[in-house]
């Protein structure tokens, strides 16, 4: 849903102008400034904070339209965001912060970075680019992980305790409020591609049209990783190798390595073996590529879980935190088991991410897509529970998504979405994969339940689209969270699905459940729904930009 090319100011009339009733506590004055505020702020989820923000604007007479006060909002995000840094920086100090799960305060500290960091590059492509539809898709997409960033935490601190409890959280409410009032008022993406006309074949990007980041000598490494590497250059790339016999015997030991922050590609080859660590890419390690000899021979693995007292956040083997991170032939695997609960094999939370030929396995929560844009291309997925769960905008496109049998008592379910509000461009999209049960699952004597999905917060979306669904999957298709909320407002959609378990004729009667048709199923391909052609292109994986 890539956005068209607009002029902001050209909205000014239609969104300042147009008669309403205000239901929030502020009265509009004869101040033509005033009411242009109001205007703008009437449709925003927070109307007072919004009017808060704007005073500055409104006292000092600047030329009142949706760019400036857009900006405003902005900056008043980025301030009040200030503040709840130095609030978290002195937590946990003298006991006025007690952690009631391992790591919940560094979560926060850390996707707090993460959320001020992007404010003020969301600042910057606005700024730059008012008639910029990348930019401005940009710009949502950032303020959408950083609402997610804002849930994460106040999650973590629920177990918290101690004085400062109440403080922080009533500092991220507010701040919060007017990261989302910004969401909101920037223009929902549009599709800029006429389905009917230029998207209605698949067209595939193809290994071997490297970009220029791609060193010659390891143009092999991403073309076929089971070849040898008798040419191999370590001036050119890092070697990891769990024999010694590469510059590093450890993954971490690289990743400290490389260089922060860089503008190219940082290609680390993993030889064959086991990595038996719990790997941490920040946000300052940038455009990471890890490459194996395999998702046979490859292996990284760790074991924490919210059962030994880790956050979910925290539980992750392999957490990417930096943008531009590629992997490819290599196994990404949580051995903490059922009985431990979540326990996250891979957790992304950075833009631009892309994984091929991947596998990713666990029980519950195996894979966490928290936030920004990635993609999956013929990966493996193995999990029980949630085990594909977060809010990022991802596209899984030829993959295997696997169930494991559960323990005794529990259904499998595969997706967990978990989009908060109407205005965050997030959601999962399967297309061209296979939904299957592992041969326990399959063979088990006991009845399990299986689904595709239950709605992990009020506006959850997930779509499958020409897929093949095993006979596994109950004929409901979905199920509800406990209580049942959020029925209304989901997004569920399937699309031109095959296989005996893709029969829709028993599917949940729910008004937010769709069976789509082209058009709306084509909002969720790689080009639309990530913006996939103005970045999957330099990843050398292959992806089809429609349907």
């Amino acid at each position: 849903m890539a956005l068209s090319s607009f002029n902001l100011s050209s909205l000014l009339f239609l969104l300042f102008f147009t008669p309403s009733v205000f239901s929030y506590s502020y009265q509009p004055s004869l101040n033509p400034h005033e009411t242009s505020a109001t205007s703008f702020c009437k449709n925003t989820p927070y109307p007072d904070a919004c009017f808060t923000s704007l005073k500055l604007s409104i006292s000092i007479n600047i030329s009142p339209n949706i760019l400036s006060f857009l900006l405003q909002t902005l900056q008043t995000a980025l301030s009040e965001a200030g503040k709840l840094t130095d609030l978290l920086s002195g937590a946990g100090v003298s006991n006025n912060l007690v952690e009631g799960q391992r790591g919940s305060l560094q979560d926060c500290k850390d996707l707090h970075h993460i959320t001020s960091s992007f404010l003020k590059r969301s600042i910057s492509k606005i700024q730059d680019g008012v008639n910029d539809s990348r930019k401005l898709a940009d710009a949502r997409a950032y303020l959408s992980a950083a609402l997610t960033n804002k849930i994460t935490c106040l999650e973590g601190l629920e177990s918290a305790s101690g004085p400062l409890k109440p403080k922080l959280v009533t500092s991220f409410t507010t701040t919060y409020k007017h990261i989302s009032n910004s969401l909101s008022a920037l223009p929902k993406q549009r599709r800029t591609t006429n389905p009917k006309t230029g998207g209605n074949t698949k067209n595939r990007r193809l290994l071997g049209l490297f970009p220029d980041w791609v060193y010659k000598k390891d143009h092999r490494f991403l073309e076929d990783s089971s070849d040898g590497y008798d040419e191999y250059d370590p001036s050119e790339s890092l070697v990891v190798a769990a024999d010694g016999t590469g510059n590093f015997s450890t993954i971490n030991e690289a990743i400290s390595f490389a260089p922060n922050m860089s503008n190219d590609r940082v290609l680390i080859y993993v030889k064959e073996g086991v990595y038996d660590e719990n790997i941490d890419i920040p946000i300052y390690k940038t455009n990471i590529v890890l490459i194996g000899d395999g998702s046979d021979v490859t292996f990284i693995t760790g074991n924490r879980s919210v059962g030994d007292g880790w956050t979910t956040f925290r539980s992750a083997t392999l957490a990417v935190s930096g943008e531009g991170f590629l992997a490819r032939d290599i196994m990404i695997t949580n051995t903490a088991g059922p009985e431990k609960h979540q326990a996250v094999a891979l957790r992304v939370n950075a833009d631009f991410v892309a994984l091929y030929r991947c596998v990713i396995d666990g029980y519950q929560d195996t894979l966490y897509t928290h936030s920004f844009r990635q993609f999956y291309r013929e990966c493996d997925i193995y999990g029980t529970i949630d085990y594909i769960f977060g809010n990022a905008a991802v596209v899984f496109q030829g993959c295997n998504i696997v169930s494991k049998l559960p323990m005794p008592g529990q259904f499998t379910v595969i997706t967990a979405q978990s989009r908060d509000t109407q205005d965050e461009d997030t959601g999962i999209s399967m297309q061209n994969c296979s939904i299957l049960a592992s041969e326990d699952l399959f063979n088990s004597s006991n009845k399990v339940k299986s689904y595709l999905g239950r709605p992990w917060r009020e506006f959850s979306r997930t779509v499958v689209m020409e897929s093949y669904i095993d006979e596994f999957i109950d004929g409901s298709g979905w199920s509800k969270w406990n209580g049942g909320e959020a029925l209304d407002t989901l997004y569920y959609g399937e699309y031109n699905n095959n296989g005996p378990g893709s029969e829709t004729g028993k599917r949940v009667n729910w008004p937010g459940f769709h069976i789509m048709g082209y058009e709306d199923a084509f909002n969720f391909t790689a080009t639309e729904f990530i913006t996939g052609d103005g970045w999957l292109g330099s990843t050398s994986f292959p992806y089809d930009n429609g349907i």
